[in-house]
């Protein structure tokens, strides 16, 4: 399935585009606002190729997919026609900023606007640490120089402009962001966030360092330049985005062109200097004040305390507020302390997965765990969250305990990036500065306390055991075997294995060669298919009915030795809304191998362009043992056709 089909997929099972108030995409995730939550086909979307999860939160349905997979995603959603924040209509974007708590809303306010931000910080980031590497004196001297020559040399001036321009406009950047966020021009917003930077200002570093004075207007209001500022760009942002729109209203459409960016710059220009300014500042400087007494709580107890409840917090959906904070802490001191202890919680969730991955038996959840492990190694854990430790419960919660010893550890070794934005892997480039040991050890040892905990308390293949529990007692109750009167053939139900019998006449096809991607990955489980040459489905083994698609062209048995089957009629057959399908079985009924589940006719499948290939899925295949294809090639039905082992 290529990304295209996903995102048809996506719109169609979020209720379509009357469904939808606005896209958007993080890193990760495809993020949508949703006007009714009912109206998601949520077990449809979390089955589709390359998504790795999805939750529901304050009116947001966020779909992850990780990486360079989320932009090509929302490029295809959003040439469909899905809307963005951009070009959400007012009226929406009202109702949408509705949705949540207030503390929920101001959150993803932030996230919104500082989320777009991250690329150029991330490379930021890794150019300081780069040029930390090779402004050291042991480094310099392997090319004859030192760190004295280097500094005065135009090589270095290069590297200061690659490392200070994204934070020396930083509040542009911000402005900007919070103008195409709340809806006004994001031109206007990023002159503003230049206004606020301006060299005609007293730079706010020269002002911090005391070689430079405040400008004083009216004998008592400090105005310097803003460059080192978070808070005051935000609400500048904010404020001149709702002014702009409320100008839009009351200014005639002849003169809009000339009259609402005058006054906008105007008004927002004496605010952001004299009002917004110096009191967000002030308000910034308190938050920084107490982030970093947060920080530097002794013993390594800030470290474990964020360490251990960062990855909770990513789980709420709140965590951007980090951005904040980090960001003020970069622009503040050029280091990150934050980064080293957000590092350790993802950390210890990726040894967790990795934990879970090699002890399970289960093939499914090992091509799961794996390559969750290593989406969280390169820094973007929720696939390892949602798919793997959270499913289970006890690897979360081991992977809590180890990432509150590593942001200890991180804490104790005063650990510190040199940006934000990437963790772990890719991480270490922020840690050229003289820290790449102590990084590289703290990411290690975390790592192997998560591994070790999981693997010996926090996972075991219970629901497998369990289950086998159940058909033990199962197997000591029934003394005889049963057989199939209308087929005459024995199926085999004890504790070792299970024979299930062919559904339908026709030819044998591998399951990975099935033209359905949500089938052949085997994402919904293991199992068979075959293109039938007649019309009837029969059951493939005694058990209970358990789904019956009101289009009939889907059905679930569940035996009683408790393997639960789907046989799916056709690929995408749901479309032809239950014509030529007819239903011989309905929900909660018991059968006997070989009862005929569904009539459909071939014909019309074949006229509406449908391929009529009929896949049988083990659905819960990632309890059981090892599946065993006993067909190939022509097959009437009732024949052998797969062996589970239990």
């Amino acid at each position: 399935m290529n990304d295209s089909e996903i995102a048809k997929k996506i719109v169609t099972a979020i209720g379509g585009f009357e469904n939808v108030q606005s896209f958007a995409h993080c890193a990760t995730r495809l993020r949508i606002m949703v006007k009714d939550e009912a109206k998601i086909d949520k077990d449809t979307i979390e089955n589709l190729d390359k998504v790795k999860g999805a939750f529901f939160n304050s009116g947001q349905y966020q779909i992850i997919f990780g990486t360079g997979a989320v932009n090509k995603i929302y490029a295809e959603v959003t040439a469909l026609g899905g809307a963005t924040p951009a070009t959400t209509n007012k009226d929406e974007a009202q109702e949408e900023v509705k949705q949540g708590s207030w503390f929920k809303r101001a959150i993803r306010s932030f996230g919104d606007v500082f989320v777009p931000l991250l690329p150029a910080i991330v490379a930021t980031g890794l150019f300081m640490g780069i040029r930390g590497a090779i402004n050291n004196d042991t480094i310099l001297s392997l090319f004859g120089t030192n760190s004295a020559e280097f500094s005065s040399s135009y090589f270095y001036i290069y590297t200061q402009v690659l490392t200070d321009t994204a934070f020396i406009f930083f509040p542009a950047l911000i402005s900007w962001s919070a103008f195409r966020v709340f809806g006004g021009n994001p031109i206007i917003g990023l002159v503003l966030g230049l206004m606020m930077v301006s060299p005609a200002l007293p730079n706010a570093w020269a002002v911090a360092s005391g070689s430079a004075s405040p400008l004083y207007y009216f004998d008592f209001i400090p105005v310097v330049g803003y460059q080192n500022s978070v808070l005051p760009a935000f609400f500048v942002g904010l404020v001149g985005a709702k002014l702009e729109k409320w100008l839009h209203k009351k200014v005639p459409d002849v003169l809009d062109l000339l009259v609402v960016p005058f006054l906008t710059f105007l008004i927002m220009s004496v605010l952001a200097l004299f009002i917004i300014g110096p009191i967000f500042h002030s308000v910034e400087t308190y938050v920084l004040a107490g982030t970093k007494f947060v920080l530097d709580i002794p013993f390594g107890l800030s470290g474990l305390i964020i360490g251990g409840l960062q990855q909770v917090i990513v789980v709420t959906g709140v965590h951007h507020i980090f951005n904040l904070l980090e960001s003020q802490l970069i622009a503040a001191d050029g280091r990150d302390p934050f980064n080293a202890l957000i590092t350790a919680a993802m950390t210890a969730q990726a040894g967790a997965t990795l934990a879970v991955a090699v002890k399970t038996k289960s093939a499914k959840l090992k091509a799961l765990a794996y390559p969750a492990a290593l989406s969280a190694g390169l820094g973007i854990t929720e696939p390892a969250i949602f798919g793997v430790n959270l499913r289970y419960g006890k690897p979360f919660i081991m992977g809590l305990i180890a990432g509150a010893f590593g942001g200890w550890l991180a804490s104790i070794l005063d650990l510190a990036g040199t940006g934000f934005g990437i963790t772990i892997i890719p991480g270490t480039l922020l840690y050229l500065n003289g820290q790449l040991l102590q990084y590289v050890l703290m990411v290690v040892a975390t790592t192997a306390l998560a591994f070790a905990l999981t693997y010996m308390f926090g996972y075991e293949d219970e629901q497998k055991e369990a289950k086998a529990e159940v058909k033990s007692e199962v197997k000591n109750e029934e003394k005889t075997e049963e057989k199939s009167t209308a087929l005459n053939t024995e199926v085999a139900v004890n504790n070792a294995e299970e024979i299930l019998l062919a559904p339908l006449t026709g030819q044998v096809i591998a399951l990975e060669n099935v033209n359905d991607q949500v089938f052949s990955s085997g994402v919904m489980g293991n199992g068979l298919a075959i293109k039938p040459t007649e019309g009837v489905a029969y059951a493939p083994a005694d058990g209970e009915i358990e789904i019956v698609h009101e289009t009939g062209h889907a059905y679930g048995l569940k035996t009683a030795n408790g393997t639960e089957i789907l046989i799916h009629i056709g690929i995408d057959t749901v479309k032809m809304n239950g014509d030529g399908f007819e239903k011989l079985v309905q929900m909660g009924d018991k059968v006997k191998a070989g009862t005929p589940l569904a009539k459909f006719d071939l014909t019309k499948i074949a006229a509406a362009g449908f391929d009529e290939t009929t896949v049988m899925i083990i659905t819960n295949s990632d309890e059981l043992g090892a599946m065993t294809n006993l067909a190939e090639g022509q097959i009437a039905h009732g024949a052998q056709f797969l062996k589970v082992s239990k």
